[in-house]
């Protein structure tokens, strides 16, 4: 399975800051056995993040982008917004099993407003921010994943 991983932040896109959920997720990706075609930085500019989503949801590109960031309740973040604008179809079940695994650990995880999609024929998943929390909702839907991404290209749902 192709993964693409992009983290949104503007401290990061901008250099101040090092980008530490990216390469989380990249490395909890390659554990899995899944190829990481790319990780890349954006900042959090909704218009700039709508046109990377459908660039990386190419069939030629990635099976799966997983964002990082811009999930939660700050003026900025507005990475559910994006990924909904972009998707044919939402997959609410995912963001709810994300919240229900995280809350277990961190209460703060009903914060996040994370949110799936199918985008073209790839999914979209949208992680939290923090290194632990993107990486512990990754591994609470990493199941699903590869199924969803076989239904996509045309498999029984069996």
């Amino acid at each position: 399975m192709r993964v693409a991983v992009l983290t949104l932040s503007d401290s990061v896109s901008r250099g101040e800051r090092q980008d530490r959920s990216g390469p989380a997720v990249v490395e909890r990706c390659r554990a899995l056995g899944w190829q990481v075609v790319s990780c890349e930085v954006v900042s959090d500019d909704r218009e700039a993040l709508e046109k990377r989503l459908v660039a990386l949801a190419n069939p030629d590109s990635a099976d799966v982008v997983l964002t990082t960031g811009g999930t939660g309740v700050g003026p900025r973040d507005t990475t559910p917004e994006a990924t909904a604008a972009v998707c044919q179809k939402i997959l609410p079940g995912l963001g709810e099993l994300m919240r229900a695994k995280g809350r277990e650990k961190n209460p703060r995880a009903v914060l996040s407003r994370a949110v799936a999609g199918v985008c073209k024929r790839a999914l979209i998943v949208n992680l939290p921010g923090s290194p632990r929390g993107a990486v512990e909702s990754l591994d609470a839907v990493a199941d699903l994943l590869p199924h969803a991404v076989e239904v996509l290209r045309g498999a029984s749902h069996d």
